[in-house]
């Protein structure tokens, strides 16, 4: 029955003169997320509104698709008919209420909009007229103007669209409108969250990954890989650097106050992070911290992590509670591979006593026991470092 989808977006509307920019962006991430599904599709941008033209396509699989793309608030499954009179929109408006709503024993409302000016009947008029034809071929049909069984849309543009269904998006901005940002993604439940949540705002993103054989496995490995895809549905592609922090850890481990290795490990993941942005061209970092949750994730503690960096670290879910958290994990499907039981570098090398409340004078004075031998490390890491495209569509 539809050979087209009306999709609606919010934020984009208000963008003025640059509005244009949001919707070639969000039109680049519809044609990005369509591209692995089944049928042949044009995207095309209409005085204000964008439609997906579908042909040969799986109706289930184009709105998963749709469901995962930022910017979008609304998908239509619309019918586009030339205006040909009113006689003609009777026909076209009655066929569709026919085929779509086989059981006619339902309440409904017109909801018409003239976009088009030169129209001859105003959007009231539009209404009264439909409404009345529509009780005149379908007798079980009844009016109710608060809350409708159906309410049918009929829009006069270019063409007149035709449609009774708005399947919700996930709103937000279309990725790549507002930078990108390199996030610090574990196996666990936050970090893959955070960068839904910041990709949600438009924010393309790229990731870094700390790997430590032999005391994390290939599976954990394997693990992060598939979260960066599963973000990859929502985030577009994500360039993973996966980098061998065990010699790092070890050093740190053997010479600094066993109650700061949470804080100093990472204040060196952040170190090695941020020369991957900058490589990158992000334009700040992302972790998954919430405050309170763990000793390292006190106000303290973030302030001496952040300490070390140059570029602003972006936190999403910084006031969220861990049921929060735990909420848009299941929703993104996430979860079930968050909570795979392989452990990755932090929870290896972690402390029975942490500090909560560190110092950081205290902190860097710890660190200078580490010599220049940990620059050594650090430089190796960085240039032994291994770099994957992830893409939803893989694996």
């Amino acid at each position: 029955m539809y050979k087209s989808f009306l999709i609606k977006y919010g934020e984009i509307a208000i963008k003025g003169k640059n509005r244009y920019l949001f919707e070639e962006a969000l039109v680049r991430q519809i044609r990005y997320a369509l591209a692995g599904a089944d049928g042949t599709f044009e995207v095309r941008r209409l005085q204000g509104r964008i439609y997906v033209d579908a042909k040969d396509y799986d109706y289930d699989e184009v709105l998963e698709a749709l469901s995962h793309v930022f910017g979008i608030v609304g998908i239509c499954p619309v019918v586009l008919t030339e205006d040909a009179g009113f006689d003609a929109l009777v026909r076209d408006v009655t066929a569709y209420v026919d085929q779509a709503y086989p059981d006619k024993n339902r309440t409904f409302k017109v909801h018409a909009r003239r976009a088009r000016k030169n129209y001859p009947m105003d959007s009231m008029e539009l209404n009264a007229a439909l409404g009345e034809k529509l009780l005149e071929a379908f007798p079980k049909l009844r009016v109710d103007v608060h809350h409708p069984d159906i309410l049918l849309c009929v829009e006069i543009r270019e063409k007149i669209n035709i449609y009774s269904v708005e399947i919700p998006g996930p709103g937000g901005m279309p990725v790549g409108t507002n930078g990108r940002a390199m996030l610090l993604l574990s196996g666990g439940i936050d970090s893959p969250v955070a960068g839904y949540m910041i990709a949600k705002r438009g924010v393309a993103i790229d990731a870094v990954y700390f790997h430590a054989p032999p005391y994390t496995s290939e599976r954990a490995k394997q693990k992060v890989v598939d979260l960066a895809r599963i973000v990859s549905r929502y985030a577009g592609p994500i360039r993973l650097h996966i980098v061998n922090f065990t010699e790092i850890q070890l050093q740190i481990y053997e010479k600094c106050p066993h109650a700061e290795l949470t804080i100093i490990m990472r204040r060196y993941m952040m170190k090695i992070a941020e020369h991957f942005a900058k490589e990158d061209h992000c334009l700040g970092l992302v972790t998954g911290e919430s405050i309170g949750q763990v000793a390292s994730q006190t106000m303290q503690s973030l302030a001496a992590t952040n300490a070390v960096c140059t570029l602003p670290v972006y936190r999403p879910l910084i006031g969220f509670d861990k049921k929060e958290i735990i909420d848009i994990s299941e929703k993104i499907d996430a979860y079930e591979t968050s909570i795979l039981p392989f452990e990755d570098c932090c929870t290896i090398f972690v402390a029975k006593h942490p500090v909560t409340k560190p110092n950081l004078r205290v902190i860097e004075r710890s660190e200078q026991r580490l010599g220049e031998a940990i620059d050594a490390l650090v430089k190796t890491a960085v240039e032994t470092a291994e770099t994957v495209c992830v893409e939803a569509g893989e694996g």
